[in-house]
Formats: C-alpha cells, sequence, structure tokens
C-alpha cells in the first residue's frame, strides 16, 4: 500500500514500513525503513493535542538541530541543511554531500554536478516493467488483488533538463520494495553517464555485520561477515556476470540478530552482469546503501531524448532474523521472479549423464543409462555436453548446432523418442555463449568472437565469447538453438556459460561507433533479448541456468530459469555450505542439487550416499553417476530415496525454508515447513566427528506449542564397510575386511541406520529433544547412531494422529 502525507510517502506492506519526505529544498528524506509503523487516524493524547501520522513524522526524522562542523550549508536560509547529514534517497553531486554517490554524470554544459528535485509523483496499480531488462511481474489479471502498486517520483535538476524517474514498487504480502531509476536528456547537448546505480537509501547505524557470499569454482556463494566500521564496504563483480566471486545479493544484521531474532535488511539485484554494492559508514551516525551496475568501465553517452534504465534493486527488512528477511525473498522470488509453465510447479528427479560419461558417449550406452535411470525413478533423462558438431573435448564445435551422427547415428530425435518411450522426459545441454576457434561458425564468422584488435586473444576452458552486443550474434543463437529445441521436442534445457569475461571490446560496436564502455551492458541486454525470445515463447521447457555451476546465480536469470545448477561441486560437504549460502537469498526451489559417485571428483572425499541424497533433498533433486557401477544394495537405496522424495516433493521444494542454529560447531540443521498441515522435515548434518562426540539434541522451529508431534527417521541404509577392521570382533570367523567375502556381503546386505521415533510436544521441539548417543568407540547396540565423519539424518516430523506411515521408507 502507498499512502502520501502532504510531501510525505509511506510504502506499507504485510510486516514493514518505508517513509521518505519531500523537504523545503525538494530533496527525498529517508526517514524510516523497519517493522511496520501503526498510524492512528487521529486521537488525542489527554492533553488536548492531536496525534496523527503527520505529527509522527517529525518525531522520526533525524534531528537537524545545529550544523555540524566541517559542512557545506545547502543555503543559507537553513543553517542545519548539510547533504553531508542529511538522510536521502537519492544524493546529489557537488553540493556538499561527500558520501559514495549513486549517480556520477558528465552534464550537458560540461560540469559533473547535478541537483535533481522532486517535481511531481503518479502512484500506479501493479508494475512499471522495464523496457530493456527483465524485472519482477505479477501475473495478469492479478493486479487488483495483488497488493502491488507503483510509486513513480519525478525529478529534474535544478539548472538543466535532466530528468531522474525514481521507481519504487511495493510487494505488500512478499515484504519487498524494489527500486530502479530512468535517466532522461532533454538539452541539445549530450550527457554521460559514469555510474548511475538503482537503488539509494540512508539507514541509521546499528553496528551492522554485512553478509556476502563469496567463493569461486566450485566453492560458490559462502557465507562472510564483516563487522561495518567507518568507511566503505564494496561487494562487486567485474567478471560480465554476476559472479561465482561475490554473488549480487547481501544482507546487513544488525549486531545481535540471529538466524531467528534481530534487525535484518535484504538486498538483491536484478541482472546478471557486472554488479556493484557499497555499504558506507559516515560519521554521522548512518550507513548509505546503494546496488546497480557496475561503474567500473561502464560509460554511457545520452543525445537528446534518449534514456538509460537500470536494473531493478530488490530491498526487505525483517525484525525475525536472518531466517525472516530470507523467508520474504523466498516468497518474493517464488511469486514474482520465476515464471513460465513450471512456476510454482514440483520440479522433475534427473538423471544427468555428464559425471558418468563426459565426451565419451554413445547410443547404446545412452540408452542403457536411461533405461537404469527409469528403473530408479528418474523422470527426465539429461543429455549433457558432447551432443552436437565434432564436440569429443572441451578444444573443439563450441558454437556448431549439427547432431555428432558418430555419437547419435539416429539422430537426436531417435534418441529422444526413445527415452520419451520409457516414460522420460528428455533434456539437452546447451553453451551458445560461447564458440570454439575450431568450429564452423568460427571459420565462417571470426568477426562474432569477442577479441580486441592487435592484442592475442585470451581463453577460459579452450573458448571465445561470442560478441552478444551484435543482432546478427543474437539472432544465430535464437535461430539454431529454437530450431534444435523444436525440431527435437526438447522438454528441459541447461543452458551453460563456462568462462569470464576479459576483453571488453565489440567489434560490431566499432563498427557502429559506441563506446566500448557500454560493451558489458549491451552483452547482457543481448543475452536476455535471446532468452526472451527461446524460452519466453516455449513456457513448456524447464529451464535451468548455469555457468560453470553458479557462477551466473542471480535473480535476472530467474526471470527466464525455473532454476540454476547451484555448483558443480556435487560433495554434500561443500553443497552444505553453497547452498546454505544461496539459502539466505534463493528459495530452495530453484536450486539444482545432485548426488554423484564418492570419492567426489571435485574433492576426492569419500561421503554416504545417504548423505549425499539428504544434501540434496534440500533442492530440485537429480542424479549424475554411472548406475553400471552401484551395488545392489546401492540401488536399492537409490529407488528408495527417489521414491521419498517424489512424496515429499511439494514439502522439498517449496516449503518454508529455515537454517536452524545448533549448539555444535560441526553440526548443521535445515528443515522445510508446511505452515497448512503442521508437517516438517528436519536435516541433521555432522561435518567431522570427534572423539567421545556428546549428546546431540533436534531442534525443530515453527510448530504449535501445544500440539503433539510424532518425530521418526528416514529410513537409510548403513553398509558393512563403514565398520572396516571393527567387523572382524564381531564375526563368528576372521574375516579380511578387504576380502572378496565382505566385498560380496556390503554388495547385497545393508543395516539401518540410526532408527527414532518419539512423540513429543510442539513446545519441547521448539527447545530442542535429545537424541540417541553417536558411536563413541565403547561397543554397538542397534539404537545407536552411527555418523561418523559426514554423516546425516532425515526426521519426519508429523502432528500426532496423522495417517503417515507411508512416509519414510
Amino acid at each position: 500500500m502507498i499512502l502520501q502525507d502532504g510531501k510525505g510517502f509511506r510504502l506499507e506492506t504485510d510486516h514493514t514500513s518505508y517513509w521518505f519526505r519531500v523537504t523545503p529544498f525538494g530533496h527525498l528524506e529517508h526517514v524510516w525503513y523497519g517493522p511496520k509503523l501503526m498510524v492512528p487516524a487521529s486521537r488525542g493524547d489527554g492533553d488536548g493535542e492531536e496525534v496523527t501520522g503527520s505529527t509522527m513524522w517529525d518525531a522520526l526524522v533525524l534531528k537537524r538541530t545545529i550544523a555540524p562542523g566541517s559542512s557545506v550549508i545547502y543555503d543559507v536560509s537553513d543553517p542545519t541543511y548539510c547533504m553531508n547529514v542529511l538522510p536521502q534517497e537519492w544524493s546529489t553531486q557537488g553540493r556538499g554531500d561527500y558520501r559514495e554517490t549513486p549517480c556520477e554524470l558528465t552534464m550537458p554544459d560540461g560540469t559533473v554536478i547535478h541537483d535533481f528535485q522532486y517535481k511531481g509523483r503518479q502512484i500506479v496499480e501493479g508494475v512499471c516493467s522495464p523496457e530493456t531488462l527483465p524485472g519482477a511481474y505479477v501475473e495478469s489479471g492479478e493486479t487488483e488483488s495483488s497488493g502491488v502498486q507503483t510509486l513513480v517520483i519525478y525529478l529534474q535538476d535544478s539548472l538543466q533538463r535532466v530528468y531522474l524517474t525514481l521507481y519504487y514498487t511495493v510487494y505488500e504480502k512478499t515484504d519487498v520494495i524494489t527500486r530502479r531509476v530512468v535517466l532522461r536528456n532533454e538539452e541539445e547537448q549530450s550527457l554521460t553517464i559514469h555510474k548511475l546505480l538503482s537503488s539509494m537509501v540512508d539507514i541509521p547505524d546499528r553496528h551492522y555485520r554485512m553478509l556476502t557470499f563469496d567463493g569461486t569454482w566450485i566453492r560458490e556463494a559462502h557465507r562472510h561477515d564483516t563487522w561495518l566500521e567507518a568507511g566503505s564496504h564494496i561487494n562487486q563483480s567485474t567478471t560480465g556476470s554476476s559472479s561465482n566471486f561475490h554473488n549480487p545479493g547481501f544482507l546487513l544484521a544488525e549486531e545481535l540478530a540471529d538466524e531467528d531474532h534481530g534487525c535484518v535488511y535484504g538486498y538483491n539485484l536484478i541482472y546478471s552482469g557486472n554488479h556493484y554494492s557499497c555499504a558506507e559508514v559516515s560519521v554521522n551516525g548512518t550507513v548509505r546503501v546503494m546496488s546497480g551496475i557496475q561503474p567500473r568501465g561502464f560509460q554511457w553517452t545520452l543525445a537528446k531524448g534518449e534514456r538509460f534504465e537500470t536494473p531493478e534493486a530488490v530491498l526487505t527488512f525483517s525484525d525475525q532474523g536472518l531466517n525472516g528477511a530470507s523467508a520474504h525473498f523466498h516468497a518474493f522470488v517464488n511469486e514474482h521472479v520465476v515464471r513460465g509453465d513450471w512456476k510454482k510447479k514440483e520440479r522433475p528427479v534427473l538423471f544427468n549423464n555428464w559425471e558418468a560419461t563426459f565426451f565419451d558417449f554413445n547410443e547404446s550406452k545412452l540408452a542403457t543409462m536411461a533405461k537404469k535411470a527409469r528403473d530408479m525413478g528418474a523422470e527426465l533423462f539429461v543429455l549433457d555436453d558432447g551432443w552436437f558438431g565434432d564436440r569429443n573435448s572441451d578444444t573443439v564445435g563450441l558454437g556448431d548446432y549439427r547432431i555428432n551422427k558418430k555419437k547419435l547415428p539416429s539422430g537426436l530425435k531417435a534418441f529422444r523418442d526413445k527415452v520419451k518411450g520409457m516414460g522420460m522426459m528428455f533434456g539437452l545441454w546447451f553453451e551458445p555463449e560461447m564458440v570454439n576457434e575450431d568450429s564452423d561458425l568460427y571459420r565462417a564468422h571470426p568477426e562474432y568472437a569477442v577479441t580486441a584488435p592487435g592484442r592475442v586473444a585470451v581463453k577460459g576452458r579452450n573458448q571465445l565469447v561470442l560478441d552478444l552486443c551484435n543482432p546478427a550474434v543474437q539472432d544465430y543463437i535464437i535461430e539454431n538453438v529454437g530450431r534444435v529445441l523444436d525440431e527435437n521436442g526438447i522438454d528441459y534445457v541447461k543452458w551453460d556459460m563456462n568462462r569470464h569475461i576479459a576483453e571488453s571490446y565489440s567489434p560490431w560496436l566499432a563498427e557502429q561507433g559506441i563506446s566500448q564502455g557500454q560493451f558489458y551492458h549491451r552483452y547482457i541486454m543481448g543475452l536476455y533479448r535471446v532468452l526472451r525470445e527461446i524460452f519466453h515463447t516455449r513456457p513448456h521447457i524447464l529451464f535451468e541456468s548455469c555457468s560453470s555451476g553458479g557462477n551466473r546465480f542471480d535473480l535476472g536469470m530467474l526471470c527466464y530459469s525455473q532454476q540454476v545448477w547451484s555448483s558443480d561441486d556435487t560433495d554434500p560437504m561443500e553443497r552444505l555450505k553453497i547452498q546454505g549460502g544461496l539459502s539466505y537469498l534463493y528459495p530452495q526451489s530453484t536450486m539444482g542439487a545432485h548426488v554423484s559417485m564418492a570419492p567426489h571428483q571435485q574433492t576426492l572425499r569419500e561421503t554416504p550416499l545417504s548423505t549425499r541424497f539428504n544434501v540434496a533433498a534440500f533442492g530440485c533433486l537429480g542424479y549424475e553417476l554411472d548406475l553400471r557401477h552401484l551395488t545392489p544394495k546401492e540401488l536399492e537405496e537409490i529407488r528408495n530415496q527417489i521414491a521419498f522424495y517424489k512424496e515429499q516433493r511439494q514439502l522439498l521444494q517449496y516449503g518454508i525454508f529455515r537454517r536452524v542454529q545448533t549448539h555444535k560447531k560441526n553440526k548443521v540443521l535445515w528443515q522445510v515447513a508446511d505452515l497448512a498441515t503442521g508437517d516438517v522435515i528436519s536435516g541433521f548434518f555432522q561435518t567431522m566427528t570427534q572423539a567421545a562426540e556428546g549428546s546431540d539434541w533436534l531442534t525443530v522451529k515453527g510448530l504449535e506449542s501445544m500440539a503433539m508431534y510424532r518425530v521418526r527417521t528416514k529410513e537409510q541404509f548403513l553398509y558393512i564397510k563403514r565398520f572396516g577392521g571393527l567387523i572382524k570382533h564381531v564375526a563368528p570367523v576372521d574375516l579380511n575386511p578387504n576380502g572378496v567375502i565382505l566385498r560380496e556381503v556390503n554388495k547385497r546386505f545393508t543395516m539401518q541406520d540410526g532408527v527414532e521415533e518419539y512423540v513429543v510436544p510442539g513446545q519441547a521441539l521448539e527447545m530442542g529433544i535429545w537424541l540417541n548417543n553417536q558411536f563413541i568407540g565403547t561397543g554397538y547396540d542397534t539404537k545407536l547412531r552411527l555418523l561418523g565423519d559426514f554423516g546425516s539424518q532425515l526426521y519426519i516430523v508429523t502432528k500426532w494422529g496423522k495417517d503417515y506411515d507411508h512416509i519414510g521408507k
């Protein structure tokens, strides 16, 4: 809801209030962003003085009683009005504000000074969609009932005909506000943009921790906490994409905030390119928070009548800790970012051939794998890299779309028909943004590649980047990918991008006389046009974005893809950090998560099959291993895992996800909950064991205090080989733990692992209940929990009395 009090604006969601007002000098003064304020219509205080919403403004604003030292006075009529102190919605340049600015321009008169002042407003039902970029949306026909409104604020420079329009869209039900700006030049002379961010706001300094999600390939989205001290703290990408180095989303948590308590601000960006965010602690008790397009290497000229629009920034606030902010983001993404036929729809269990075969496959091998995957319960078979051109390694073939008849002699459609005949959907891998020099495309059109004149091209994974600034390149991708999809009836696409961009030079921009400072943004706009043309016209396709794993896990890609491959690292111990980090910003329904062979190809770590599933179950489940090399018991366990996942898929993919605080550093607890039914699945994960491990307890959040709940473990297998040499001490005969007898026993015989079942009140689960002891070297019991290193367990929690006997089998 958007309300106006005189020259003040109140943006209200279900649980938050965001207030700002127009000052006498036409600037936008930020007043409040925090818990929802209850505003009385009017009432007396008992002494005859009336209290109204309007009179609250003076109580909430930052007080300016006297001018601070070392300040520049904006106007002599008010000696306390200093731009360097005033909390603002948008800053000036060259008027006395020395903090970081969201806007750096060379104005039409050649100066770098601007002073945007209020000229008017408009309140619109629903969203005002960007013209050149993707944005959040409301389903057609739901505008009036969606609780979504947009406030449009019109500003103009105090001297020149340069206009800035600020868009605030309020998503009431998800407690999110989005912001973006549009800059327009109406002077005869051109202006140059050096920096134009999407949002800026000055909030009170509460000694925040800045939570960023950083890493690299196979180590994406690890949480890092940095205390905000005096000065600027930057979260940015310069790789050409949102990057695996620093995700564009971040959080500011007050000093005592934890997962379930305290004030937390959340920020993200609907953009897939170079990004820049800054949190600057000022000397005057405020923190300036900004985010938008990376200004490094950026330069954009606007002639008369031209405009530039920024990506949409996403803001939220919660006084219910980090989980509260995450819940807002999750609901917003599922409701207002993801689109297409797969929006809020259960995702299929897939089997991907990559880790099983790499490039070494043929039609017969793939058909055998597909049959085995079908028998395990897979619903989607995905053919990864190597099906096109002469693609037998990563040195050749990218850019070509002819089917590799040596590997698929009957053609791609014939193999797809085999898979469909098995009762599964069929998916295909693409990497359309890249080209190998050894390809038909490069030989025909070397000018399509991003290379700098006179310099030796730099490569990543033996490939060059295609120039998506060039409309002809965009058309080539749209035509060829679309043709393959339509001719072969593809149900699912995995769209990869396996290198960073280094040489920001477009031959096409040079031909058009356009500044190379526009390269990175035009590349992203070209990518968005390609994705829009391919996938918005084929909404039935399930689209999973990928970029060497999580190199482009962002809200911009999620406007086209329903899920993102979180990481090429499928080691569940690493995935706890990766998926756990992503969960602060994105719902589990967007995370591709696979079970692979162990030792893992990325870490050489050996982990239990049960843990590989238990982590992957908190996402969109897939399997990526060679089923031919599994034992009968491992195959049986996978069948049970998939059956369980299908039964609980709605809860696992769309339940309310929470990270539960633990009392031990070697434990991780996740849970998903259905608020309507009270059902919960809790994941208990142990990273590394320790000798004489003390007792553990299970905490489950969000339950009804007075209701009774049944808690029990999901069935999983314990393999004999886990006991190693200990087995000979309990066997009636002396057996070699590495001998043929025990190897055969291990293939065909398992024990139940850590079976527990309790009936307990919700209030006790909220506090935590003791679990059975772990193995501590003193003996064995059937109820003992044998977690060891990397062990885990899923606990199914249901209201007592419900018929859930089939769950966990």
